[in-house]
C-alpha cells in the first residue's frame, strides 16, 4: 500500500505531461498553431456536449443543484481530473486531424 505522499506525487505527475505542461497549457499551445477550422469544430463539439448535459439537468430539475455544486467545488481533485481529461481529449482530436 502506498503512502499518502506517494499518491499525492502520482496525482501531480498525472496533471502534467512529460514536458511539464498541463493539459490546459498543451491545448492552448496547440490551438494557436493548429488548423483553425479543426480547432473550431472540436470546440463546437465540446460546447454541444455541455449544452446537452445542461438540457438533461434542466429536464430532471437538477439545474439549481448543479449551479450550487459548481459554486462549492472550488478545489476538487475529481473535477480537476475530469477537466484535464476534456483538454486531453480535445488536444488528441485536434492533433489527430491535423496530421
Amino acid at each position: 500500500m502506498s503512502s499518502y505522499r506517494e499518491e499525492e506525487e502520482e496525482y501531480e505527475d498525472a496533471r502534467t505531461d512529460f514536458w511539464g505542461r498541463s493539459p490546459q497549457s498543451s491545448y492552448f499551445e496547440i490551438a494557436k498553431t493548429a488548423n483553425q477550422n479543426i480547432v473550431e469544430q472540436e470546440l463546437e463539439k465540446v460546447f454541444r456536449r455541455l449544452a446537452v448535459a445542461e438540457k438533461m439537468l434542466e429536464e430532471r430539475d437538477l439545474a439549481d443543484l448543479h449551479e450550487k455544486e459548481l459554486r462549492s467545488l472550488v478545489i476538487d481533485e475529481d473535477i480537476d481530473d475530469r477537466t484535464a481529461s476534456v483538454f486531453i481529449d480535445l488536444v488528441a482530436a485536434i492533433v489527430t486531424q491535423c496530421e
